[in-house]
């Protein structure tokens, strides 16, 4: 066995990639009517998702049972030796199978086969060999096949395991879009991990609200101004958080309605422009119109509304009158990014 002089190793790997690129590109003419056949029965399913299959195909079953049971549909590995050997006792009648295998003459796959039938469970067949045993046998089948493995020899499934997965992500996504799932669900469904904790939050878990909304009226001074935007202020004084000044202060009419903020920049720059402080109202100076968000909203929306340019979100309710303030530290403390 001889090594490739290191030279060629980029080039092999870029070999690797441009095979794998173009094995995903190939099934896109094959997204068809058996692809929404194959959604259809996976949608209509009453029991569980049962992915099998043996040695790569295996793996990439493994993984393709996670993100629909990820993405709401119920769904788990079995191993076809297993399966064989007892375990298809896990298979109920209300079920769907989801069977991988490139060659289609897999025995261990050909072994449960005769159980599976007996059992009437709906089976959707990825292969490569559209024309095979199990092709035959099988209710919908969809073909992964390629033009070669970017494995050197064309031996390695390489090329095959990346189209089989990649399709096992698009039934999971045509599943998750047609089950109308949500942030929210998705975060239910991922409380220990990061994806999850950041869909969880929402602003009003967040903001300062209650008596920390920094506000005066558009016909106070603004000297009062000044002083409401420079008061320290905790949330949770009981829970032993420090308080601190917002640097703004929202300013609302007599109905009690946001018509602006007063921000730190905002003095600055009347200072700047030489202007008098004295005799001015908080009405005529503040910003009109700024960027608001409703409490129910996720704090990921906030972030997005906040854009890199703002780092204070005034919260409003229906009525446009401010229920709370959000920070960019508030969300950076939540470590939702």
């Amino acid at each position: 066995m001889s090594a490739a002089p290191r030279r060629d190793l980029r080039r092999l790997a870029e070999r690797v990639l441009r095979i794998e690129a173009e094995a995903i590109l190939g099934l896109l003419p094959k997204v068809d009517e058996r692809f929404e056949h194959a959604v259809d029965v996976l949608y209509r399913c009453t029991g569980r998702v049962i992915v099998t299959g043996m040695g790569k195909s295996g793996h990439v079953g493994g993984k393709i049972a996670a993100t629909l049971a990820a993405t709401g549909t119920p769904a788990y590995f079995l191993h076809p030796a297993e399966g064989a050997h007892g375990d298809l006792g896990m298979v109920a009648r209300s079920d769907v199978v989801v069977a991988l295998s490139n060659s289609g003459e897999t025995d261990e796959m050909l072994a449960i086969l005769p159980s599976l039938k007996r059992l009437g469970v709906p089976i959707v067949l990825l292969t490569g060999n559209p024309k095979s045993t199990l092709a035959f046998q099988c209710e919908v089948v969809l073909d992964v096949s390629v033009v070669e493995e970017a494995c050197p020899m064309n031996l390695a499934p390489t090329a095959s395991t990346t189209a089989a997965l990649a399709l096992g992500d698009a039934l999971a996504m045509a599943l998750l879009e047609l089950r109308g799932l949500r942030p929210e669900d998705y975060a239910a469904l991922h409380p220990g991990g990061t994806l999850g904790w950041r869909a969880l939050f929402r602003v009003a878990d967040l903001m300062h609200g209650g008596d920390t909304i920094p506000v005066v009226s558009e016909d106070a001074s603004l000297r009062s101004a000044v002083e409401e935007m420079t008061r320290p202020r905790a949330r949770s004084a009981a829970a032993g958080e420090a308080a601190h000044a917002c640097g703004m202060t929202t300013v609302v009419d007599a109905a009690g309605r946001l018509v602006g903020v007063i921000t730190d920049g905002d003095l600055r720059r009347l200072h700047l422009r030489g202007g008098a402080f004295e005799g001015l109202t908080a009405g005529a100076i503040a910003s009109p119109d700024p960027k608001t968000i409703g409490a129910d909203d996720l704090a990921t929306k906030a972030l997005e509304v906040m854009e890199g340019t703002i780092t204070t979100l005034v919260v409003t309710d229906d009525a446009r009158r401010p229920c709370g303030v959000l920070h960019l530290h508030d969300i950076l403390r939540a470590k939702i990014v």
